[in-house]
């Protein structure tokens, strides 16, 4: 790009010329200018991908101090550093490393254990997070591919919490990897191969720390650092979704820019993440290896759990009954492939397909950028209840030796109560889940017929009482209404077989709803902001006379002229 003279003879400033230079080659100002007019909605509920994002940023930082001191190297040491009564003792190398970070190396101990404490709020975040975009529908188009980033992000998130809790080699993560080569035997057919692969023979082997932090410090983390970037470009190209309200449609972004308001309240977040996980890890011992000592294939140490992530794939292989076929000469252990691995990869695949299922019993086509609330999307919100609830009772299980011994019950008894819960409890929930999103809707018509109480009760002459309500706020019934309630697909007569099977699930996922009692004026008024590109309630709404009134003076006028309701469907 030429450099032009400047219109008093003189050349720019250098500094003027570089940028000018970089922004032709590269779009950098463009850019710059976009991401400093991007919008992002105030509520608390989008902060928790901004928490997983910051504690991955500690992660990554904790992480490369640690890689300074760590030795991944399963070779047998005499220990003879700073902690008294592992002195003389045979250990391996990344045992004696971890030790020697623990208690010899300066804030080695504060460090690894803000180090876990970052980990487990990571997964935790993105957990809540992908929760929160499920119940909510923001993975509805268009960002279908971005909840399949999410969810990829999720099980890379698993993947590196593992290899991270395996490599210091003491008991307790050693008894993890003999669960993990029991997974691996079990595959049908190449379950051997895939054993000798990891573990470089049998196990334990000496390979598998070195491999396991080469996954954890290089591979893992690159491939999550790639997919958090193009999770936050498409953040950005597609917009936030927002919860609805006056002046919020499917067209716009109502809420604070990045610049100056929202970078002020994410650094202070960045910086209070930090210090919550400094102050955890002061106050809140986590993972102390010391007491557990280094790995031995001949001792198993009782009462050993993974971390709450892992704990679920822990419960269901204690949940299996034994169970073993042989097909052709080989042996399949259904007790370990199942539940460690066909159910697992089943609820991951749902996860996975859930968006273009949910599109596939939807009729709209259009693009939605409003949130759902939960109860007005009772079947989504009961499969979603119904998965929690069936993971809590895996990870109970994966614990029942633990509770067993607390509470004085006998493990086998408190199994089978668990096998009878995980059958029972999930659909329970989901049919629960189900009435109380009605029975919410229900209450959402009765405030919008009757109001809210005020919680003023006059008696009359006749001795009864009469109570005093207030009509809901123009605010709040613009919330309440705005939904959308979609027709189930109809079933052609004479349709193909796949397009009548697509209709009756259609009819499942939508059936049931209370209607809301609305005015023409405002369903009118309704149907057009969540499609109009207009700013609803803006300045010459608010200047205009009643002739030429906007849409919100519109809406008033009929709020406050209404005398008569109507409404359709149950909970009249």
């Amino acid at each position: 790009m030429e450099v032009t003279r400047a219109s008093d003879g003189h050349q720019p400033p250098a500094g003027e010329r570089v940028v000018t230079s970089l922004d032709g080659r590269l779009p950098v100002t463009e850019a710059a200018r976009e991401l400093l007019r991007k919008v992002f909605p105030d509520h608390w509920s989008f902060l928790l991908g901004e928490l997983a994002l910051y504690a991955f940023v500690i992660l990554l930082l904790t992480g490369v101090y640690l890689t300074f001191f760590f030795d991944p190297s399963m070779s047998e040491v005499v220990y003879d550093g700073a902690y008294l009564p592992l002195r003389g003792v045979r250990v391996s190398e990344a045992y004696a490393s971890t030790l020697r970070i623990s208690f010899e190396v300066r804030g080695g101990l504060m460090i690894r254990q803000i180090h876990h404490w970052s980990a487990l709020l990571f997964a935790s975040a993105i957990c809540v997070h992908l929760l929160r975009v499920f119940f909510t529908g923001a993975f509805r188009r268009p960002r279908e591919l971005n909840w399949v980033i999410g969810v990829t992000l999720f099980n890379l998130a698993l993947l590196e919490g593992f290899s991270g809790y395996s490599l210091p080699d003491d008991t307790l993560s050693g008894t993890g990897l003999r669960i993990a080569e029991g997974v691996l035997l079990s595959v049908p057919l190449v379950g051997t191969y895939l054993t000798f692969f990891a573990f470089g023979g049998e196990f334990p082997g000496h390979d598998v720390i070195p491999r396991l932090f080469t996954l954890h410090i290089l591979l893992v983390p690159g491939l999550l650092l790639a997919l958090v970037g193009a999770h936050l470009t498409l953040v950005v190209v597609l917009k936030h979704t927002q919860w609805a309200a006056p002046g919020r449609t499917n067209r716009n972004v109502v809420g604070m820019p990045f610049f100056p308001q929202f970078l002020t309240r994410t650094v202070g977040l960045t910086f209070t993440v930090a210090g919550v996980m400094a102050l955890s890890a002061f106050l809140a011992e986590i993972n102390p290896i010391w007491r557990y000592s280094s790995y031995r294939p001949d001792v198993a140490a009782a009462g050993a759990q993974p971390d709450w992530y892992i704990g679920f794939i822990e419960g269901a292989l204690r949940l299996m009954p034994a169970a073993e076929t042989d097909l052709f000469g080989h042996t399949v252990s259904w007790n370990v492939l199942l539940p460690a691995l066909v159910v697992p990869g089943l609820l991951f695949a749902a996860l996975y397909a859930y968006p273009f299922v949910e599109r596939w019993l939807d009729p709209d086509t259009g693009e939605q950028h409003l949130c759902d609330r939960p109860r007005n999307k009772p079947t989504r919100t009961g499969l979603g209840v119904a998965g929690i609830t069936a993971y809590a009772v895996l990870l109970v299980a994966g614990g029942n030796d633990v509770i067993a011994y607390v509470f004085g019950v006998s493990v086998d008894a408190l199994t089978v109560v668990l096998r009878a819960a995980l059958i029972v409890l999930p659909p329970l929930s989901f049919l629960l889940t189900r009435r109380l999103c009605l029975a919410l809707q229900a209450r959402d018509r009765e405030r919008l017929l009757k109001g809210d109480e005020t919680g003023r009760i006059d008696q009359g002459h006749d001795g009864g009482f009469t109570g005093h309500r207030r009509p809901v706020s123009e605010d709040e019934r613009f919330v309440l209404l705005a939904r959308t309630a979609p027709e189930p697909l109809p079933a052609a007569d004479g349709a193909p077989r796949r397009e009548r099977a697509r209709a009756a699930a259609s009819a499942w996922f939508h059936r049931d709803g209370v209607e809301l009692p609305s005015t023409e004026a405002e369903s009118e008024y309704l149907a057009g902001v969540l499609t109009s590109p207009a700013h609803p309630g803006s300045a010459a709404d608010r200047q205009a006379g009643p002739a030429t009134a906007g849409p919100v003076r519109r809406l008033r006028r009929a709020l406050l002229g209404l005398t008569r309701r109507r409404g359709r469907g149950t909970g009249r």
